[in-house]
């Protein structure tokens, strides 16, 4: 199982200086892959400019938007364009992760549908392949594009990475929940008829550190406050002990799981080499 590193968009202090730091040290010590989390009612950096700037500071790691929220983005073809650049700029590293999305204020803000956010990412998924396939909107991506993940839990959504995508992403769960999810992503797979093995991600959040679980607390509490009560599970499933880390790793790669990218919970860079410790040892 590849384990990759979220890039520390999301979490409050972060700073250009520190997050480019972050992807050197992520690409140095080894992580398959940086992520990074979109939101747009929130304080964070964007999502494309922020892999766009960890492409010119690393030589290897892939780099994949888990998940990028595009159906609230207003014209596909310039987002063909962007992602585009991003692969060629890296040479190749891109990996497109799709989700539709659930704040209803992102949309709101953006101008665009809520209600229609299912319809509107499979036209945009459509755009994005006839412009990848074109010449008129360069620069070229690699050869059919970037690789297409596809986010969410729902029958919806493993449809969809089963039709459209190379595989399927899985947002914070515990080992034993991805199990079942899992089961469910192969099922459509194999329900649409394709052909190969579906490439199976998911997220979880680490927070290493004498005061790991303060901060996570924090974070994270912040970060879902949208989702009321819940927020309070989501702060508890964060990982912050190095035997639990190990567990996790552990259950996920049993669980059948090809990727596993942990997202931290500061912003501080030490924490690329607390878990490279633990992981890639």
């Amino acid at each position: 199982m590849d384990i990759s590193l979220g890039l520390p968009t999301t979490v409050p202090g972060v700073d250009g200086p520190r997050l480019l730091d972050f992807a050197r040290r992520a690409d140095r010590a080894g992580f398959a892959g940086l992520g990074v989390i979109d939101r747009l009612v929130y304080g964070n950096y964007e999502s494309l400019i922020a892999l766009a700037a960890a492409a010119a500071v690393t030589e290897r790691v892939r780099l994949t938007s888990t998940v990028l929220l595009a159906s609230y983005r207003g014209s596909a073809a310039i987002l063909a364009k962007q992602l585009a650049t991003i692969d060629h700029l890296s040479g190749g590293r891109l990996v497109v992760g799709l989700a539709v999305g659930d704040r209803e204020d992102d949309f709101a803000v953006a101008g665009a549908r809520f209600a229609e956010r299912g319809r509107r990412l499979d036209a945009v998924v459509d755009e994005l392949r006839a412009v990848w396939a074109g010449d008129e909107l360069g620069p070229r991506p690699s050869p059919g594009g970037p690789p297409l993940l596809f986010g969410g839990h729902s029958d919806a959504a493993m449809r969809r990475a089963a039709r459209c995508g190379s595989g399927w992403i899985a947002g914070g769960s515990s080992g034993t929940a991805y199990r079942q999810l899992i089961d469910r992503a192969r099922q459509a797979w194999t329900a649409e008829g394709r052909e190969g093995r579906l490439r199976t991600v998911s997220l979880s959040y680490v927070s290493l550190g004498p005061d790991g679980r303060e901060r996570a607390t924090e974070y994270l509490r912040r970060y879902y406050s949208y989702i009321g009560p819940k927020a309070r599970m989501a702060a508890s499933r964060a990982i912050t002990t190095e035997d639990r880390l190990h567990e996790a790793v552990a259950d996920y790669a049993d669980a059948g799981c090809d990727e596993l990218v942990l997202f931290p919970c500061t912003a501080d860079p030490e924490q690329v080499d607390l878990i490279a410790k633990e992981v890639l040892s």
